[in-house]
């Protein structure tokens, strides 16, 4: 593989970090029954709580059917249709294919549909921003999928006794808070518990599911596709408002390609066909089956299916379901934010390692207060699941539509589909618009919530990064010609030891440089420009992480590059080095790093008020030193102002 310099798609997450993707094919190597438990206790933790709340939203919801035999055979038609579609074809067969070097999730399917992108520039930008955008979408599901399934758990204690009624939201709000609380220890200690548990908690739906059933066998026929064409010939167009219902037991569908890189594709298709699809149709089926029989129990017929004496243990165990899959959301946008900082679309922030063995549990304590905050507003201002499900769905159907788009682009692109694979992708993607058109009917009543917030974080982002690429022009336009320096260190005292500067350049002469050497009037006798790249893959082979070039006078530059869900690690850059002659002695080695004090002036670029914004979100970022954990007594800050 040629050695040359990649060209970044975004600017650098800090003023001496930039950005690419190999495709590489990844299996893990665990056994398959491990891993499929352990997909099944965190992938499939979200669509696996559907239950609690689907049937309910189609037959009591604010867009309800009336409980008639036609309507709950079509209602269920539409669910297992809905589920072979978008889940069995859709994701499990077409979109898991899509893997970024074993990786999947947005930011990686965005990644191939733009490297191989042909078309014009603008076009590209355009499919850029669908990725980041869809990104920003999945942040806002971190906030409304815990509200909505904590909530719905607890409140079948309204079932068990009317005594609970006022105790409901209390209760949500102490475990929400709880679960919060608890996430700076991260999931490796009761992550083994998470598989376990949702097998015993779909073991339980597919129970309850067949002993309704038993009295109503014949809500099998639901199962044909005759009676989900037989509801839209009753209904007719406002059979439509149904599908936001329908969509419900297909969101976390998106969280299977989020999760490619952990488990594979083996053990996820395993874990949906062996038990979580069988376990989730037999529950709707019986719930259709009670709503047969007694069209009252459309109030709540989850936990109505139950025999009185099941209720208080079945909502313990679905609190636990609910908390499980809250908990892979959660840390889903622990991991998004990490990727959008190491892509240079948000600021530095903290990021805590919960886990010495699994590198992809961190744990970022502004994000997790952001979430808190949200959540505790969201159940606090909503008070049910019923009103919280106003404002879930556009945020998963938008992610849908984006993914579709992308994936379309991937298929033509890479894996060469010709017409047949676009005619398929077209009809995901009318699927997909179906549900976005259905959900949109709730932007009124709540859904306006996650895009209003989806627009705002995608606003701080573009922001950002067009801040960031404007204090490196201004910073490249005053930095010197390398050859003119070159040519004149005679005269310049030389002092012993190494100094690495840190610089986003990796051509020119970094700042901080000539900083040192107009107030110090000294030059280290061994000056290494280090930039550290973060590409557009999730991983890099140490083989192919740097290049090191040896410029003369004593000054190497070295570019090290790092996948997006790696850390930007020093230390084992200056490993990497020794095979190629450069030894560092860890106490005769200083680190110089630019602190950059930025002022906003009228020019020609973005508005003044933005640039207010990019200054606090810079003033606010945590220090390069801290980020790169950079021992603090090696380290040496040179300011400068930089007007924008």
């Amino acid at each position: 593989m040629p050695r040359r310099l990649p060209t970044p798609v975004f600017p650098a997450a800090s003023h001496f970090d930039t950005a690419t993707f190999v495709e590489a094919p990844h299996h893990p190597s665990q056994p398959l029954l491990p891993l499929t438990i352990a997909a099944i206790g965190i992938v499939y933790g979200d669509i696996g709580t559907s239950p609690l709340y689907a049937m309910r939203e189609a037959f009591s919801g604010r867009f309800a059917m009336a409980p008639t035999e036609t309507n709950i055979l079509g209602v269920v038609s539409l669910l297992f249709w809905a589920m072979l579609l978008v889940i069995c074809l859709k994701y499990l067969t077409v979109i898991l294919r899509a893997d970024n070097r074993g990786e999947g999730g947005i930011l990686s399917l965005m990644s191939l549909a733009t490297r191989h992108w042909h078309g014009s520039t603008r076009s590209r930008r355009i499919l850029t921003l669908m990725g980041v955008f869809g990104a920003t979408l999945f942040l806002c599901d971190g906030l409304i999928t815990p509200s909505l399934t904590v909530l719905s758990a607890v409140e079948g204690l309204h079932i068990v006794t009317p005594v609970f009624d006022a105790w409901v939201v209390p209760i949500a709000l102490g475990i929400l808070i709880a679960l919060f609380s608890v996430q700076r220890f991260g999931t490796a200690r009761v992550g083994s518990l998470f598989g376990p548990v949702m097998v015993l908690w779909f073991l339980i739906l597919a129970a309850l599911g067949v002993g309704s059933m038993l009295e109503n066998p014949d809500v099998l026929r639901a199962l044909s596709p005759h009676y989900a064409v037989m509801f839209f010939v009753e209904n007719r167009v406002a059979g439509l408002v149904v599908l936001s219902a329908v969509f419900l037991v297909v969101t976390g569908g998106e969280a299977l390609y989020t999760d490619l890189g952990h488990f594979g594709r083996r053990p996820m298709r395993y874990a949906w066909f062996g038990l979580i699809m069988p376990a989730l149709l037999l529950n709707y089926l019986g719930q259709a089956a009670l709503l047969l029989r007694d069209p009252t129990a459309a109030v709540n017929p989850f936990y109505l299916m139950a025999p009185s004496w099941a209720l208080v243990p079945l909502v313990v165990l679905a609190t636990f379901a609910a908390v499980i899959a809250s908990q892979a959301v959660i840390t889903g946008s622990f991991s998004v934010v990490r990727q959008a900082i190491q892509l240079g679309l948000l600021p530095r922030m903290d990021v805590e390692h919960t886990s010495a063995s699994a590198m992809g549990q961190v744990y970022l304590p502004m994000v997790n207060r952001f979430l808190l905050v949200g959540v505790v507003g969201l159940v606090l201002s909503f008070q049910s699941s019923s009103s919280i499900v106003a404002a879930y769905g556009i945020a998963l159907a938008l992610t849908m539509v984006v993914e579709t788009i992308l994936a379309m682009v991937v298929a033509r692109t890479i894996w060469r589909w010709g017409w047949a694979g676009m005619v398929l992708f077209s009809l995901f993607l009318v699927v997909d618009l179906l549900f976005l058109g259905t959900n949109s009917l709730k932007i009124p009543s709540g859904g306006w919530l996650p895009i209003v917030l989806s627009l705002f974080i995608l606003f701080l982002m573009t922001t950002w990064r067009q801040g960031r690429r404007l204090v490196q022009d201004k910073m490249r336009n005053a930095t010197f010609p390398l050859h003119l320096f070159l040519s004149n260190l005679d005269g310049i005292t030389r002092v012993e030891g190494t100094a690495i500067f840190l610089t986003p350049d990796p051509e020119g002469l970094p700042q901080t440089l000539l900083h040192n050497l107009k107030h110090n009037k000294v030059l280290h006798q061994r000056v290494v420009l280090m930039t550290l790249v973060t590409e557009e893959v999730p991983r890099i082979a140490d083989d192919e992480q740097i290049t090191v070039e040896d410029m003369g006078e004593g000054l190497y530059r070295v570019v090290a590059r790092f996948g997006f869900m790696e850390d930007l690690d020093v230390a084992h850059v200056l490993e990497l080095c020794v095979p190629h002659g450069l030894v560092f002695d860890p106490m005769d080695t200083t680190f110089f790093l630019g602190r950059e004090t930025l002022l906003c002036t009228r020019g020609e670029g973005m508005p003044v008020w933005r640039e207010r914004v990019f200054v606090m979100m810079w003033r606010n970022a945590t220090r390069a030193m801290e980020y790169l954990r950079i021992p603090p007594n090696r380290v040496v800050e040179l300011g400068a102002q930089v007007e924008i």
